[in-house]
């Protein structure tokens, strides 16, 4: 790449750059270390797409970023998808910043090379993108989105045709087109006008909501008797300032759930997340203002979904009264039991869990209660849509795909995991227990009793910037270079480095393959069933370390938990 400085100069000097972004390059000049960041390197491409920080620079999200991307994507989908022309792409948009922009730049771009576009007239959470993908047919499907990341952040996400994330494979090759893209500053695109013009610009209205209402209704383990009936539990829905108020309000009130209360200041969408400290269901403060409202109501359960609605937190009175959240491992765990224990023992022949290395090990021996295999995956959604679709050919039934970071998929219609389906399930769920007497934490405590007490954490280091890169990279090198015998008293029986993809059994020395794409992650698999796993985060200047560990108590899982957290938070900032 050309010094950071020549490529700065460039965008100074060229006449048309956009005027808002020349603005923030004028605020900037003379911050080096500031322009340094923003110009040292292209913002990367991902295996999912791009996420960054928004304002001008080729490592920030900015409309000629989304153009240079685009452009990579179109000449990926000429070169590979069959009638991309009149198939098209869909796209859709969340409530950041510039999200309605992008998703707008992103036809302009599409509309150059021909290729007709099928955009959400308004804002629309990312597993309703990937239902239209496959509802409508497209080549392929954008998400303008940047999850859960701070306000000053957003991102481009690409599906493929069968609406899930793009595969590594598939990454790899629109990676090639987009590096083949000399200027990020004069990518082709036409403007609206030219697009109507041509009939390239079509808008998504409520057909696909209501197709996608119709099969969400088929997710109930209820009879028609059951879905009929009025339910009056109480529930508290906060969508987060994000896009899932429609769509899990509506889903709800087909199940005749009558006593929704919806938190007001919550609802509309709002790209400063100004009620939260992160818009994100897994950090327990995004619940203060759910909590408040389930008091007044004395809510059964709280439920949260993320910005864009692929990801849900739930929150369900303890023991004391109190209401706590369950984390992602546990909420999929419940989720699981629920589902394999209201479905056809004939269905569950050739059933499959899939769940990726970092989830919680308790879904295994539900699974295996219920004679259901667990698929492994790496981690990230993308790893199980990619599986959903082999089945395809398999003949196995998928039955449930969840991952420790809060996101489930309950049925295949869509191919991402899906914040709406699981808040749904989640409601009819606290329903059937609160029937039985029992809350959601009673049910979680009798699968601890029958399975054992499975506790998982994460810790995570934040390293921004390009000296924060370096220092992740420094913590896995060093991880690899000297390997851990013990952790916290734990022998060590076995050490996967998915990036060589290669298993170690430090006993005797012996080596075998691991069968799954190769990926920066080092798991340690530990004494009594506990283990610890490093991974640098690919959507967040972050290295995480995740931690699972089971004995016969809650306590003693509990404490081993601490001290598997408290050494590695040291080794990692030793180095």
């Amino acid at each position: 790449m050309d010094n950071w400085e020549e490529v700065h100069e460039k965008w100074t000097s060229f006449q048309n750059l956009d005027p808002s972004l020349k603005k923030e390059l004028d605020h900037l000049a003379g911050d080096k270390k500031k322009l340094e960041d923003a110009f040292y390197k292209e913002l990367t491409f991902g295996t999912g797409g791009l996420r960054g920080v928004l304002g001008p620079g080729i490592n920030r999200m900015n409309i000629y970023t989304v153009r240079k991307a685009v452009n990579g994507l179109a000449q990926y989908l000429k070169e590979n998808t069959v009638n991309v022309y009149d198939r098209g792409v869909a796209i859709s948009y969340d409530s950041r910043y510039m999200s309605q922009e992008f998703a707008l730049e992103t036809a302009k771009v599409l509309g150059a090379y021909g290729i007709r576009s099928y955009v959400f007239d308004e804002l629309h959470p990312t597993p309703a993108l990937s239902f239209a993908v496959r509802n409508l047919g497209t080549a392929a499907g954008v998400m303008i989105t940047a999850s859960h990341n701070p306000p000053e952040y957003n991102g481009f996400k690409v599906y493929n045709e069968d609406g899930g994330q793009i595969t590594p494979a598939e990454a790899s090759e629109i990676i090639t087109f987009i590096q083949q893209t000399e200027n990020e500053l004069t990518v082709p695109y036409l403007e609206r006008s030219e697009l109507d013009n041509k009939e390239l610009l079509n808008w998504i209205g409520e057909e696909i909501d209501n197709a996608y209402l119709e099969e969400l209704a088929q997710i109930s383990r209820l009879d028609d008797d059951g879905i009929k009936r009025e339910k009056d539990l109480p529930i508290v829905f906060t969508p987060l300032h994000g896009t899932a108020l429609e769509l899990v309000t509506k889903g709800l009130r087909q199940l005749n759930f009558t006593n929704v209360d919806v938190v007001k200041e919550q609802a509309a969408p709002d790209p400063e997340f100004s009620t939260v400290d992160s818009p994100n269901p897994e950090e327990h403060q995004a619940f203060t203002m759910a909590i408040e409202e389930g008091k007044k109501s004395n809510a059964d359960v709280l439920i949260g979904t993320d910005p864009d609605a692929d990801r849900l937190g739930v929150a369900a009175k303890d023991d004391a009264g109190k209401y706590r959240v369950l984390t992602g491992n546990q909420l999929g765990s419940l989720l699981l039991d629920y589902i394999l224990s209201h479905s056809d023992k004939a269905i569950l022949t050739n059933g499959r869990l899939i769940k990726t290395i970092v989830t919680s090990e308790l879904g295994r021996k539900i699974a295996a209660k219920y004679g259901v295999e667990t698929i492994d995956t790496l981690t990230g959604f993308k790893f199980i849509g990619e599986k959903i679709r082999q089945f395809d050919a398999t003949g196995e039934t998928f039955v449930f795909g969840y991952e420790e970071s809060y996101g489930y998929l309950i049925s295949s219609f869509a191919r991402d995991k899906d914040a709406v389906q699981a808040a749904i399930l989640a409601c009819e769920m606290a329903y059937y227990w609160n029937k039985q007497g029992k809350t959601l934490h009673d049910a979680l405590h009798d699968l601890f009793e029958k399975h054992g007490f499975y506790l998982e954490g994460m810790s995570s280091l934040t390293l921004k910037g390009k000296e924060g890169s370096e220092k992740i990279a420094a913590i896995m090198e060093s991880i690899r270079k000297e390997p851990l015998a013990e952790i916290a008293g734990l022998k060590v029986l076995e050490v996967e480095d998915y990036l060589s993809g290669e298993r170690t059994f430090p006993e005797n020395g012996s080596v075998e393959k691991i069968k799954l794409p190769n990926e920066n992650v080092v798991k340690y698999k530990l004494d009594n069933d506990c283990w610890v796993c490093l991974r640098p985060s690919g959507t967040e200047p972050k290295i995480k370390c995740y931690f699972g560990v089971c004995s016969s108590s809650n306590q003693e899982s509990v404490e081993t938990l601490e001290s598997l957290k408290t050494e590695m938070e040291n080794v990692m900032n030793q180095v």
